[in-house]
């Protein structure tokens, strides 16, 4: 029954296709994401001690890193489920019907991502994810909307180009070591045996071609666009998890590259990373669009998870399983404040909301919350996690990258506190309103993981985060 999980979300999507199933349409969906989530966790369980299920031989299978991606996408699907209901109330019925069947076929396409295990057809559905996502992109049918579309499918489609040509390298490099198991495990077991040559050079096509559409420094040019324009539940899945199912697949083949010495993909990782959260935290200081702002955060985010990941230690490879933790439910929660904020005040530009307080006090309190959160304030979850790698990058001794991670996450802080602070205090410019009821409670459930895992981590919890963390660096 677990291999059929994402089947839930592509029949809610196909029932939403169906004419006049507008009405239906939000019930459906949210019946099929919390359906999704149940079932995403009973993996978990079975498989924190470690081991593999496996349900078609080389093609569907699921490990414990898999399963945590599964229950990832799950919860932001139910998140953003819920906000979408009341962020579209008053919006025609055929918008809403053809919404809710695009907004069910991009959570079906993610939620495929983590059962493959077929790099060929891993890449197949990674790029589903943009050809199904871009007319939620587009939603508002405005020029700037539309321009942000195209945008986003032109850039994302070409890394897809450029990463298809490295699954192919990576193919011819595994069939010259006689092997046809073209799989995580089958290309980490023959990675020894593989030409240096093919190697490097598919390395190179897969950072770049999924950097794309991860969005690093410096192919991140689509992704604040596309935050700036997509409904705000479509920005949480965006960004919250979407990038992160991405790197999920770059951060699998790791293993696969760091083992040919010569690559240096430790060095290269960290580079990377360091660029992006570089500029990323110049941009969220000169921002004037509080969308723009968290989108910005996102590229931050991917580029701290990056250069984590290319301190290759145990302890900085759980440190990057709770930093995608982190982020995912945190910066989808900024992105439900952010559609909060936007249904108070009706506008995107920073400069334009004062006194959000005594306009939705639900809205400030939630944009005030979610920005010390996803800034790495204590006691959030980000900042255990950010507080970790920092920690691990030290006991590995690579001083000077750490300390440019750290200038750079604490001036992206205080760049997201002067924005939100200015935008929540001062005289309200209008009066007072009231968010309708599945964004009150959208934002009161996405609040719970952000503030308990701060200051609590369930036993269980930690157990899944160290397996999945185990496979990651096998």
């Amino acid at each position: 029954m677990i291999a059929f999980t994402p089947l839930l979300a592509l029949v809610a999507a196909l029932w939403c296709a169906v004419p006049r199933s507008d009405r239906a349409a939000p019930w459906v969906t949210f019946v099929a994401s919390v359906l999704t989530f149940g079932f995403s966790l009973i993996p978990l369980t079975a498989l924190r001690a470690g081991g593999t299920i496996v349900f078609v031989r080389n093609w569907v299978s699921l490990d414990s890193l898999a399963a945590f991606f599964l229950a990832l996408i799950a919860l932001v699907y139910l998140t953003a489920s819920l906000f979408s209901w009341g962020y579209l109330k008053g919006e025609p019925g055929e918008r809403i019907r053809l919404y809710y069947a695009n907004f069910n076929f991009f959570a079906f396409s993610m939620l495929c991502i983590p059962l493959l295990s077929e790099i060929g057809v891993v890449w197949i559905f990674v790029e589903l994810t943009t050809l199904l996502s871009v007319l939620l992109v587009s939603y508002a049918l405005s020029v700037e909307a539309l321009e942000a579309a195209w945008k986003y499918m032109v850039l994302t489609l070409l890394g897809a180009t450029i990463a298809v040509l490295g699954v192919l390298l990576l193919f011819w490099a595994l069939h010259v070591t006689g092997s046809t198991d073209f799989t995580w495990t089958g290309l980490r077991e023959a990675s020894a045996r593989m030409p240096h040559a093919l190697l490097g050079v598919a390395f190179a096509l897969l950072l770049v071609g999924y950097g794309a559409k991860i969005g690093l420094v410096p192919l991140h040019t689509w992704l604040p666009d596309a935050h700036s324009q997509a409904p705000s539940p479509v920005c949480a899945m965006l960004s919250g998890i979407e990038t992160s199912v991405v790197l999920y697949v770059l951060l699998r083949l790791r293993d696969v590259f760091a083992g040919d010495a010569a690559l240096h993909v430790g060095s290269w990782f960290l580079v990377a990373g360091l660029l992006s959260v570089g500029t990323a935290a110049f941009l969220i200081v000169q921002t004037h669009d509080y969308k723009r702002l968290f989108a910005f955060s996102t590229i931050e985010h991917m580029g701290i998870v990056i250069a984590a990941a290319g301190i290759f230690t145990p302890a900085a490879d759980v440190a990057v399983i709770w930093q995608l933790l982190a982020h995912a439910v945190t910066k989808s929660f900024c992105f439900y404040a952010a559609g909060a904020a936007l249904m108070a005040t009706e506008t995107r530009e920073i400069a334009r909301v004062r006194g959000l307080l005594g306009t939705s006090r639900a809205a400030a309190a939630a944009l005030l919350l979610g920005a010390l959160a996803i800034g790495g304030a204590p006691p959030f979850a980000v900042f255990l996690s950010e507080l970790a790698i920092l920690q691990s990058g030290i006991l590995a001794h690579l001083y000077l990258a750490i300390a440019l991670l750290a200038v750079f996450i604490v001036l992206a802080f205080f760049g997201l506190l002067r924005h939100v602070t200015n935008m929540v205090g001062g005289e309200p410019e209008a009066g007072r309103i009231r968010l309708p009821a599945p964004c009150l409670w959208a934002l009161a459930l996405g609040a719970i993981p952000v503030v308990v895992l701060g200051v609590w981590m369930p036993s269980g919890l930690g157990a899944v985060l160290q397996s999945a963390a185990r496979v990651l660096g096998t």
